[in-house]
């Protein structure tokens, strides 16, 4: 099975990137085959609004966005992790989201959705904010629940976490990362949660 995660913190070793490797911990003891793409390494340009995909399904822009696409069309599973900023996914992340409007074109416009593999696809939103307000978990889950139905991926669960600012502060959470590891493993076999 192959798990396809798109991290989209810029800052190495923090509380985003502790949960996403517990979550790949998880998956891999499952057995998934995991592509990690850190998303601020990328050269990914912000959606033009050209309308160069709505007869096509496929962006104009040539950057690292050409790498992305086929491992999305081809993934079974897909994580994403990011933290909280203003009260959304990351710029790294949305930058991301908002070159799959070529998939919601393709799906939407053209009526050619990604097919389903047998093993179906599923999906898993994994977020840390720093502020108490859960204004902005909502927020970043409203953008992920369009993106992962915009890409074919018809289930998906979403972990967050608040309060967790300084570096590896999601250590003192008492749940946290025992939950993404469980949830790593939930993503590849099935099951609620």
């Amino acid at each position: 099975m192959r798990l396809l995660a798109l991290h989209g913190s810029p800052r190495k070793g923090g509380n985003t990137e502790l949960l996403l490797q517990e979550a790949l911990r998880g998956a891999q003891e499952e057995g998934a085959q995991v592509e990690l793409l850190l998303l601020n390494e990328l050269d990914i340009r912000g959606c033009q609004d050209c309308g160069g995909c709505t007869e096509t399904g496929q962006c104009v822009i040539q950057d690292d966005m050409e790498l992305i696409y086929p491992l999305i069309r081809s993934c079974h599973r897909i994580l994403l992790t990011s933290p909280i900023f203003f009260l959304g996914v990351s710029a790294q992340l949305k930058a991301v989201v908002d070159r799959c409007q070529a998939f919601w074109c393709e799906k939407y416009l053209l009526k050619r959705p990604i097919p389903q593999p047998p093993e179906g696809r599923r999906g898993l939103f994994i977020t840390v904010g720093g502020m108490h307000w859960a204004e902005g978990l909502k927020c970043s889950e409203a953008t992920v629940r369009a993106f992962f139905r915009s890409i074919s991926v018809p289930e998906h669960h979403c972990l967050g976490y608040l309060g967790a600012d300084a570096l590896g502060a999601i250590r003192q959470h008492p749940t946290a990362l025992k939950e993404a590891y469980e949830a790593g493993k939930k993503l590849v076999k099935g099951g609620k949660g």
